[in-house]
C-alpha cells in the first residue's frame, strides 16, 4: 500500500459519495488556498511546498489496496470504489511560484476541476503547503537576521524524518545554505554539511586523537568541535594539530556571545586569524540577531527552525470559492462565519511595485475565467500555471525547482520595503486590497 491518495480526511471521501448520490459531484468548481492572517503576526509569508505538492500529485492514485481498505472498513459506496479506481486529476492548478511572499487573502493555490476531483486534494495540499510554509517562514526571518553570514539547517533529529527532509528542502529556499541531511541533499539537490559530534570526541582517549583523526580524514580545512571539555583548552589543542590553517571551530554549549568573542580573541592570539567560527546550540532568528555584534561566522539552526519557530503551521485553508449552478452559470460562492469569512470568486492576484518597492497585494475577483496576462497589466503577476489539464508543469520539480524557488524567494524579499525584516510582531507589511 503506497497511501498515497490516502493521505486524505474521511470527510473528503464521504462528501464525494454523498454529491454523487445528489447528482452534483461533477460540478466544475474553483478551489483556493489562502491565509486568513499571517502566523505570529509576521510581516510576510513565504510559499513553500508546491513542487512536493506536485509530485505527490502525480502519484495521487487509488490503486487496490487502498480500494481494499476503503471497501473492507465500509468508508464509501461501491459506486464511489468504481470512480475511484479510475481516479487522476485532470483539471488545471495555477498559483504562487515556490518561493514566493504571500500575505493575508492572497490566492496561493488555485484548482479547477469538478468538485469531486478537486475536493479530494485539500487534505494533500493543506499538509504538505502549512508545513513547509511554516518552515520557510521561519527560514527567511532568520537568513535575514544573519545579515548575510550563512546559516545551515540541522534540526532532523527533531522531526518527523520525511518531514526532516521537507524542513531542509523550505529552508534552502528561504535562504538556509546547506543542511545535514543526506536524504535532502540526494533528493534536492541542496548541499549537505556535517563533520562530528561529541560522542566523536569521547570515543577517543584524548581530544587530540580526535581532532587527529577528523583532520587525517576531512582536512585541515575542516571544523572542530571544540566545546566537548573546555574551550579554550579545545581550541589550544585544535590549533596545535591542525596549525593555524584550520577551517573552523564550532561552539555549541554556553554564552555564545562571550565564548565566541572569547574564542576570536584566542584563535587570533594563535595566529588563526583565518579560522572560522560556527555556532549552533538552540538558535533561533531571535538569538541570531542577538549575536550580530559577536565575531561569528556561520549559524546552525535546528530545533526551532523545524518547528516553525513558534508557528508551526502556516494556517493555510482550501475553500470552494466558485462552481457552476444547475443552470449552467458561474457564480462565486463563500462561508459567511464570524471570523472566517472568504471572498467568493475566481480570483488573480498582482503585486503592485513603485520604484522597485512592493505597495500593495492586489486581488481581482471575478465570476469569469481571468487571464493571468490582463492582470498583469496593473503589477506583478504572481500567479504561474502549475498543472494544465492534468499534466505537472515539470519545471517545478526536482532539484531544478528547488533552484527556481530559491530565486523567486530572493526577488521576491528584494521587492519588500525595508521595515518587513523587523523581528517584532506587527502588521503585514504591504496591505491586500480586493477589486
Amino acid at each position: 500500500m503506497t497511501d498515497t491518495a490516502l493521505m486524505t480526511d474521511r470527510y473528503e471521501l464521504t462528501m464525494i459519495d454523498a454529491a454523487l448520490r445528489a447528482g452534483t459531484a461533477f460540478r466544475p468548481s474553483v478551489f483556493e488556498v489562502f491565509a486568513r492572517r499571517l502566523p505570529g503576526a509576521r510581516r510576510y509569508g513565504v510559499v513553500a511546498g508546491t513542487g512536493r505538492f506536485l509530485e505527490r500529485l502525480a502519484d495521487f492514485r487509488f490503486g487496490d489496496d487502498e480500494l481494499r481498505f476503503l471497501r473492507d472498513e465500509r468508508i464509501v459506496s461501491r459506486e464511489l470504489l468504481d470512480w475511484l479506481a479510475d481516479y487522476r486529476f485532470s483539471g488545471d492548478i495555477r498559483g504562487y511560484a515556490e518561493g514566493e511572499l504571500y500575505f493575508p487573502g492572497s490566492p496561493i493555490l488555485v484548482v479547477e476541476g469538478s468538485f469531486a476531483e478537486a475536493v479530494v486534494l485539500e487534505t494533500l495540499a493543506l499538509s504538505v503547503l502549512n508545513y513547509d510554509s511554516a518552515v520557510a517562514n521561519a527560514a527567511t526571518r532568520m537568513t535575514r537576521a544573519a545579515k548575510g553570514r550563512p546559516v545551515a539547517e540541522m534540526g532532523s533529529r527533531r522531526a518527523n524524518e520525511e518531514a526532516a527532509i521537507a524542513a531542509a528542502r523550505a529552508a534552502h529556499i528561504a535562504g538556509f545554505r546547506a543542511t545535514s541531511n543526506l536524504a535532502a541533499g540526494a533528493r534536492w539537490g541542496i548541499p549537505t554539511m556535517g563533520t562530528a559530534a561529541h560522542s566523536f570526541t569521547l570515543l577517543h582517549d584524548s581530544e587530540a586523537d580526535a581532532f587527529q583523526a577528523q583532520i587525517d580524514v576531512l582536512g585541515v580545512g575542516t571544523t572542530l568541535l571544540v566545546d566537548t571539555y573546555d574551550v579554550e583548552q579545545g581550541i589550544r589543542t585544535a590549533i596545535e594539530v591542525a596549525g593555524p590553517r584550520l577551517g573552523g571551530i564550532r561552539l555549541d554549549s554556553g554564552d555564545l556571545a562571550e565564548v565566541a568573542a572569547d574564542a576570536r580573541a584566542l584563535l587570533d592570539s594563535l595566529g588563526a586569524t583565518g579560522t572560522r567560527i560556527t555556532v549552533t546550540s538552540d538558535l533561533d532568528e531571535y538569538a541570531i540577531a542577538g549575536l550580530q555584534a559577536s565575531p561569528v561566522d556561520a549559524y546552525g539552526v535546528g530545533t526551532s527552525l523545524v518547528t516553525g519557530s513558534g508557528a508551526p503551521a502556516a494556517g493555510m485553508v482550501y475553500k470552494l470559492v466558485a462552481r457552476q449552478g444547475g443552470d449552467g452559470e458561474w457564480v462565486g460562492v463563500a462561508k459567511h462565519s464570524e471570523d472566517k469569512a472568504s471572498k467568493p470568486g475566481e480570483k488573480v492576484a498582482v503585486r503592485t511595485l513603485e520604484h522597485g518597492v512592493a505597495v500593495e497585494e492586489t486581488v481581482l475577483v471575478t465570476e469569469h475565467r481571468p487571464t493571468i496576462d490582463a492582470a498583469a497589466a496593473g503589477g506583478r503577476a504572481l500567479q504561474v500555471p502549475l498543472v494544465q489539464g492534468g499534466a505537472v508543469e515539470e519545471r517545478w520539480l526536482g532539484p531544478q525547482g528547488v533552484v527556481a524557488a530559491r530565486e523567486r524567494h530572493d526577488a521576491s524579499v528584494a521587492e519588500l520595503p525595508g521595515e518587513a525584516h523587523r523581528l517584532a510582531r506587527g502588521e503585514p507589511v504591504i496591505p491586500t486590497v480586493f477589486r
